[in-house]
């Protein structure tokens, strides 16, 4: 599994486009920004395709509107179980997938409660999504540095 963070418009999805044409590998995509759903995952993905994931923040505030904010440890063991299926999956699909996620706040807490618990929230995200991924690359001005 790959990672790819930074800033919003900061190139992240033409440096995925790259990386994964370095190994020819066809990719399909996953987006919140195209009103795809996340629990559609296995569908979506082509046999021998890449996967890429985008717009965690939308799935993620879909789930803290859904009566969830007062249960941030629920919906982080969701999203952790969510990643670690991924990863056996790649194992099985013969695929690799990849999330692309936004760095959001940078350091700044916000002033309202639901915009603070999907900054943390996310952050636990990326965290386990660091963890688990066997590439992790940073992208700011459309540079990207790889950091794992």
């Amino acid at each position: 599994m790959q990672l790819v963070t930074g800033g919003a418009f900061s190139g992240k999805r033409r440096i995925v486009k790259e990386l994964f044409n370095e190994g020819s590998q066809e990719l399909s995509w996953l987006s919140s920004y195209n009103d795809d759903r996340l629990d559609n995952w296995l569908h979506v993905w082509q046999p021998g395709a890449g996967l890429v994931f985008e717009g965690w923040e939308n799935w993620l505030l879909e789930d803290l509107r859904c009566g969830e904010a007062s249960q941030l440890d629920k919906l982080r063991r969701k999203y952790s179980k969510l990643l670690t299926d991924l990863v056996r999956e790649e194992e099985r699909h013969g695929g690799k997938a990849c999330l692309i996620m936004l760095e959001m706040g940078k350091g700044i807490v916000p002033a309202e409660a639901e915009d603070r618990a999907l900054r943390d929230l996310h952050g636990w995200l990326q965290q386990d999504a660091a963890k688990l991924s066997r590439e992790v690359y940073y992208v700011w001005h459309g540079l990207s540095r790889r950091l794992k």
